[in-house]
């Protein structure tokens, strides 16, 4: 791996700190919300974010990140997580149906889900500008790999806040 210059340096500090401030919110709303389903999912997302935190570690110590062992853990566990959650959204809207509480949300919960849903856009867009300022294709690759991730968790996210009747495009 080639010396970091010092934009890339920069743009890799302001990484690590979106990425700590992830970890943080993923973990401290984990904590506050009232639904299973939510606090599983923000458990999850929390884990992925401290990777994403550790590969920047790892290029801002002069380490190559190792994707492809990264890539196929992740890979599996998102696949798990996919099933598991459709899974869930389905037994929980059966049982939110059956009881006539479709519609029906936690205002708190809606709120986090927002705020969760802000920042994961913010960091995707940020990595987006970032990938292309490093010189080196290995970190590139590395940060590309760390953005589609992030538009996942939105994704997740999203996908979430509209089976709860949180969010609905028009």
């Amino acid at each position: 791996m080639s010396q970091l210059t010092q934009k890339e340096k920069y743009l890799l500090e302001d990484q690590k700190s979106q990425e700590e401030l992830c970890v943080k919110k993923y973990n401290n709303y984990a904590q506050q919300t009232q639904c299973p389903q939510l606090k599983q999912l923000c458990q999850q997302l929390a884990q992925q974010e401290q990777q994403h935190l550790n590969t920047i570690n790892q290029i801002l110590s002069g380490q190559t990140p190792s994707m492809g062992q990264q890539q196929g853990q992740q890979q599996g566990q998102k696949q798990g997580q996919q099933g598991q959650q459709q899974g869930q959204q389905n037994s929980s809207m059966q049982s939110m149906s059956s009881s006539g509480q479709t519609g029906m949300t936690n205002q708190q919960d809606a709120d986090l889900c927002t705020d969760l849903l802000s920042t994961e856009k913010y960091v995707s867009g940020v990595y987006n500008t970032a990938i292309f300022e490093f010189r080196d294709p290995s970190i590139r690759q590395a940060l590309n790999h760390i953005q589609k991730e992030e538009q996942q968790h939105g994704e997740q996210i999203f996908n979430y806040m509209q089976s709860k009747g949180m969010y609905n495009p028009k």
